[in-house]
């Protein structure tokens, strides 16, 4: 992220999920990553909501969102 210019919690909460998908899969050769809930999470970790954010990750798997 840092290479991409990504050093900020607001910053990635502001990153579209395809750009992060291309920094993390192409740019790193990461491809066991899943960034479609990175801009989420990172809005909360953004405005100092930890409690809300470690709930929202309660409801992850691998990084993906659980449906309900």
């Amino acid at each position: 992220m840092n290479a991409a210019g990504i050093t900020t919690y607001t910053q990635l909460a502001s990153a579209s999920v395809t750009d992060l998908d291309k920094i993390v899969r192409q740019d790193a050769g990461i491809t066991i990553a899943h960034p479609a809930t990175w801009p989420k999470q990172a809005q909360m970790a953004a405005d100092d909501e930890w409690d809300k954010l470690a709930t929202y990750q309660d409801e992850l798997q691998v990084g993906r969102q659980i449906k309900k």
